[in-house]
C-alpha cells in the first residue's frame, strides 16, 4: 500500500443509468423489466437493462430480439443520448463541487479523490454518503460507491453491493478483503484469463503472490508483473481529471466457443452497433474500425479499417466490422472472444484524428 495509504478514492457508478432514467421519467416503467436500444426488428441492440429485466439474463450488448426472448415481457425504450448527457451533466457538476479530481470513465461513472474536498470532511465515506444524498435528491437517481485508498479497490468496492450500494475499504482492512477475493475480481481478469490461472493452480489474489512467475507469465504474458501488484493492492495511478479518450470499444467472451460463422457475424454487428451508440453518445466521430477475435487456441489478432472522413453512423460501422472477418479464419477456427473499437476519434468528420491505437480505450459494457 506504500504511497496510496493517505489517500481517498471514491468510484461511483450510476445504477442501470439509461433504464434509470427511463423509469424515473415514465411512471408507468416502474419495477418493469426495461431494456433501452434498438428495436428487435431492426437488429438492435441492449444498450442498458433494469435490474428487473437483468433476473431474465437480459444485458448490454446483445441484440434485442434476444433479450425479448429471454423476457416476453421487457418493455422496450429507444434510447435518448441528449437526455442521458443532461442528466450526467448534473451528476458530474454534483461531483465537481466536491472536488476537481474526477475523472470520467463514461457518462454514468467516475474515479473522485476527495483526500481534499470542499466539504472539508474527514472520511471518504462521509462524502460518499453525501454525494449519494444530493444524486437522490437533485436528480431522483441512485448511485452506488465505492471508498478505497486507490482506484484499483475503489472500482472493486463499487460493485460490491448494487443498486444504491456503498461500501468502504478502509488501508487498515485491505489485507483482510483482498483474502477473500477469486482471481476473477483482479482488474482485466475476463472468464477465459480467469480459467487459465485456475488451470495453472491460481483460484485467489493470495495465489497470485505466490504463483511461479514463469507460471504466470504463460497464464497471462507480459502482464504478469501488474497482476502482481493488484494482488497485493497496489496501485499509484492518480485521478486524472483530463484524461483524453483514444478509443471506444466494447468486447465479449463467451463462455462455449463460436463455430456458427453466421453467429459470429450477428455478434460482430451487436458489438458494432453498441460501440456506435456510444460514440454517438459522446458526439463523436471516427475514422477507424477494428476487429478483436481470440481463437479456441487463445491466439489473438486484430484486424482494421480507416477510412476518410469519419462516420458515426452505426449501419455503416457494423457494416466494416462484419466485413473485417473474411480476413480472418473465423469460418474455419472456433472464436473465444470478439471485440469491436473505433478509433481516430474527432469532433467532427472532417476534424483531424488521433492516430488508430489501443491507448485508453475504453472498455464496456455499460449500464
Amino acid at each position: 500500500m506504500t504511497g496510496t495509504a493517505l489517500r481517498r478514492i471514491l468510484h461511483v457508478d450510476m445504477d442501470a443509468f439509461y433504464a434509470s432514467v427511463e423509469q424515473r421519467d415514465d411512471p408507468a416503467l416502474r419495477g418493469r423489466p426495461v431494456a433501452v436500444g434498438g428495436s428487435p426488428q431492426s437488429r438492435g441492440v441492449v444498450c442498458a437493462a433494469s435490474y428487473e429485466a437483468r433476473k431474465f439474463g437480459v444485458r448490454s450488448a446483445i441484440p434485442m430480439s434476444r433479450a425479448v426472448r429471454l423476457c416476453p415481457e421487457l418493455a422496450v425504450v429507444p434510447p435518448d443520448f441528449r437526455k442521458y448527457k443532461e442528466v450526467s451533466d448534473r451528476v458530474f457538476g454534483i461531483f465537481r463541487g466536491v472536488t476537481p479530481l474526477v475523472e470520467p470513465l463514461s457518462l454514468d461513472e467516475a474515479y473522485l479523490d476527495v483526500t481534499e474536498n470542499a466539504w472539508n470532511l474527514p472520511l471518504g465515506v462521509e462524502v460518499a454518503k453525501r454525494l449519494k444524498e444530493r444524486i437522490r435528491e437533485e436528480v431522483h437517481l441512485t448511485a452506488s460507491a465505492g471508498v478505497a485508498p486507490n482506484k484499483f479497490l475503489a472500482k472493486i468496492a463499487s460493485g460490491w453491493k448494487k443498486p444504491d450500494g456503498l461500501t468502504v475499504i478502509a488501508p487498515e482492512r485491505v489485507e483482510r478483503f483482498l483474502q477473500k477475493l477469486p482471481v476473477d475480481a483482479l482488474w482485466g481478469v475476463g472468464p477465459v484469463t480467469a480459467r487459465k490461472l485456475r488451470e495453472a493452480g491460481i483460484e485467489r489474489l493470495l495465489d497470485v503472490r505466490t504463483a511461479d512467475p514463469e507460471v504466470l507469465k504463460r497464464a497471462v504474458g507480459s502482464w504478469a508483473e501488474g497482476l502482481r501488484r493488484l494482488a497485493f493492492g497496489q496501485d499509484d495511478r492518480p485521478v486524472e481529471p483530463n484524461r483524453e479518450r483514444k478509443s471506444i470499444g466494447c468486447e465479449e467472451t463467451y463462455a462455449k466457443d463460436l463455430s456458427d460463422l453466421g453467429r459470429i457475424r450477428d455478434e460482430v454487428e451487436a458489438l458494432a452497433r453498441h460501440a456506435a451508440d456510444i460514440l454517438s453518445r459522446k458526439e463523436l466521430f471516427a475514422r477507424t474500425v477494428t476487429l478483436k477475435l481470440r481463437y479456441a487456441t487463445f491466439q489473438t489478432i486484430t484486424r482494421s479499417e480507416t477510412r476518410v472522413p469519419a462516420t458515426r453512423d452505426a449501419a455503416d460501422i457494423a457494416a466494416r466490422a462484419v466485413a473485417l472477418l473474411e480476413k480472418t479464419d473465423a469460418s474455419r477456427r472456433p472464436v473465444r472472444l470478439l471485440g469491436v473499437s473505433l478509433h481516430g476519434l474527432s469532433a467532427a468528420a472532417d476534424d483531424p484524428a488521433e492516430p488508430p491505437g489501443l491507448a485508453g480505450q475504453l472498455s464496456l459494457p455499460v449500464p
